[in-house]
């Protein structure tokens, strides 16, 4: 192949691109189309944010903890714990792993075990390790707790938590008495 062909073939590829340019400028001219002032659509939507948080509050409030706490055993909660363990130290004066150490966490302030840098929602919490909390928090840690740093998906059987839940509070030296 020559040059002139060559010459050709790229004078033929900038005259489509010029046509394909040329063609839009054009259309646009001829074809103009107003914008609105404020893009998109209104739409009207009733105030379901405040009865959707009421009904959370009812189902959270509905929780029977002394039933779901019947469920459980001991030492199915050690059997359990075994998962926890990869993260978490359960002796007495047990060193923070990944996760802080939970002796004693029934009773406990959350986010009070003084050497481990807890993510800022579980600081900020400002509440206890109560049976409820608990109950709460290991269903599915991200969603009770949003921004925690644990990534646990949660247990979803509530005999599961329950016997969790009296393993750690087996585990301290004041178990709190069961609801």
């Amino acid at each position: 192949m020559d040059s002139f062909e060559l010459n050709k073939i790229i004078a033929a590829i900038l005259m489509v691109a010029l046509l394909v340019i040329g063609l839009g400028k054009i259309a646009d001219g001829i074809f103009h189309v107003k914008k609105p002032e404020t893009p998109g659509y209104q739409v009207e939507v009733e105030s379901q944010s405040t009865s959707l948080a009421t009904q959370m509050t009812e189902v959270v409030e509905k929780i029977d903890i002394a039933a779901i706490m019947a469920l459980g055993d001991v030492t199915t909660g050690e059997a359990i714990f075994k998962k926890c363990a990869a993260c978490h130290s359960i002796k007495k004066g047990g060193a923070n792993k990944i996760g802080p150490m939970l002796y004693g966490v029934v009773g406990r302030k959350v986010g009070d075990v003084s050497d481990y840098k807890y993510s800022k929602a579980l600081a900020s919490y400002g509440k206890e390790w109560t049976f409820e909390e608990l109950n709460g928090f290991l269903t599915n840690p991200g969603s009770y707790l949003k921004g925690t740093k644990m990534s646990y998906a949660g247990l979803r059987k509530e005999a599961d938590r329950a016997s969790l839940i009296k393993y750690l509070n087996q585990n301290s030296d004041n178990p709190k008495p069961l609801p």
